[in-house]
């Protein structure tokens, strides 16, 4: 629809309108997601057992890098890799769902209802909720760790920037995954050298650790 549109448009408005492509277009985006909801979810919550992250509230430049990423094979993700390919998604499209992503604002707390309030309302309200449950580990061993290792570029609550994505309020299973694909160096990290685990020196257990620690910052989002 969009293409056609543009083949209407006379050439000087077109130019015109091409000028402002690089702002994010939150409805496309909407629409694009229709697509990724099959696994994410409509509201970007992921699989509730962390086979599919969560991407609601995460850093628009963190995803758009990450689907750019699956394109070019740099990260391989064979479920992704067709659906990240330019005649599926444009660097355009890629930054107007990404930027639909990182708009979505998850609570964590329950919410409370009015008696008025139907089935229907209550259970969508309480589907948006991510509450993600604490896991077993020293959680004073796991802060040690992350403070060490992962706080200067993750921050000290676990929250990212820009590229650095948000880890708080992930599914640690899906953390756990991705940590062990790290120490393996099945997947690449900005700070590894080639054929290195960024993390190969820690144990099963100061991983395990460190997702005890980072199930304790969830809620530290709402309170800034």
């Amino acid at each position: 629809m969009r293409l056609l549109r543009a083949l209407l448009l006379p050439p000087f408005l077109a130019l015109c309108l091409g000028a402002h492509a690089a702002e994010a277009d939150l409805d496309n985006g909407k629409e694009i997601n229709g697509t990724c909801a099959a696994c994410h979810g409509a509201d970007g919550k992921g699989g509730k057992h962390g086979e599919y992250p969560r991407l609601a509230g995460q850093h628009a430049k963190y995803i758009e890098y990450t689907l750019k990423s699956f394109r070019a094979r740099e990260r391989v993700n064979i479920p992704m890799f067709p659906y990240t390919q330019e005649r599926e998604l444009s660097d355009q499209d890629i930054r107007d769902v990404s930027a639909y992503l990182a708009a979505i604002e998850l609570p964590t707390t329950l919410p409370k209802f009015k008696d008025s309030d139907d089935a229907l309302t209550r259970l969508t309200a309480m589907q948006r909720v991510m509450l993600i449950p604490r896991v077993e580990g020293d959680i004073a061993a796991g802060e040690a760790v992350y403070r060490e290792r992962c706080a200067t570029c993750h921050g000290d609550t676990g929250l990212g920037k820009r590229l650095i994505p948000m880890i708080t309020g992930q599914y640690p299973n899906y953390l756990m995954r991705q940590m062990e694909l790290f120490r393996a160096a099945e997947r690449p990290h900005d700070v590894e050298k080639a054929g290195e685990g960024v993390l190969k020196d820690l144990t099963p257990d100061a991983l395990q650790n460190i997702l005890a620690y980072l199930t304790t910052l969830q809620n530290l989002k709402d309170k800034e």
